[in-house]
């Protein structure tokens, strides 16, 4: 068994796989990570390898505690990826995102992919017929949307995402939903038909938080697929352990 532990921008995902079957998973705060891993390596004692992901600064206590509990794997930029990699500065390149451009190489290995995960931000990543990550790109998330139309103007309110029964938003709270959610669902529409302007066949595959709330007000075919990164990672763990 393999336990992933990816540590993101505001909450830590725990997931557990026998062989490629996700069998548990769990969400938690960065400050329980110790105490969480602990907790389900005890769960799951057949556990024999761990891979860490994080785009922050961990406690060494994690480390310490995983490598007690079985052979650990750290993911950086030395970490062997099954795909070309052509970004052009490969060790400034996040975990989440060789994470993703893993998982799509083995859901689509002689295709066009491409990665949307709508996350703390959206992330764009391109996988080629080639089995060449190319790159994408990074904008803001929806919820970092929201607290930077507050944070940055004197009167306008903090709101989280919600149902809008119109495009044209009649008072201040619907004009900023309709703003933020319109506005982020046309940027991705418009990035998916840039990239399937030069990429034929090309499978888009939506994940991340966000991911449920968006799907469905996207005008292009897509995949969601929540556990995307988690099944990366775990590609990646079974990757490097020889």
């Amino acid at each position: 068994m393999n336990l992933i532990v990816d540590a993101g921008n505001t909450l830590v995902k725990y997931a557990v796989f026998d062989g490629e079957d996700l069998i548990f998973r769990k969400e938690g705060e960065l400050e329980t990570v110790v105490r969480t891993a602990k907790e389900i390596c005890d769960l799951f004692p057949k556990i024999e390898w761990a891979i860490l992901a994080t785009v922050n600064t961990l406690d060494a206590k994690i480390t310490a505690l995983l490598s007690v509990y079985c052979r650990l794997h750290q993911l950086s930029p030395q970490t062997r990826t099954p795909f070309k990699n052509s970004y052009a500065t490969p060790h400034t390149l996040g975990a989440d995102r060789i994470a993703l451009a893993t998982a799509a190489f083995y859901k689509n290995p002689h295709g066009n992919t491409l990665v949307v995960d709508a996350g703390t931000c959206i992330t764009y990543d391109m996988v080629n017929d080639y089995g060449e990550y190319l790159g994408g790109g990074i904008s803001p998330g929806l919820n970092m949307r929201y607290k930077a139309l507050h944070r940055q103007t004197a009167r306008l309110p903090l709101l989280a995402p919600s149902e809008i029964p119109d495009f044209i938003g009649n008072a201040t709270e619907n004009s900023i939903h309709s703003g933020v959610i319109n506005g982020l669902c046309h940027e991705i529409d418009g990035f998916i038909s840039q990239y399937k302007s030069r990429f034929s066949d090309l499978t888009v595959i939506l994940t991340g938080g966000n991911a449920q709330f968006l799907s469905k007000r996207l005008k292009n075919t897509i995949f969601a697929d929540s556990n995307f990164l988690l099944s990366g990672l775990n590609h990646l763990l079974e990757y490097n352990k020889h």
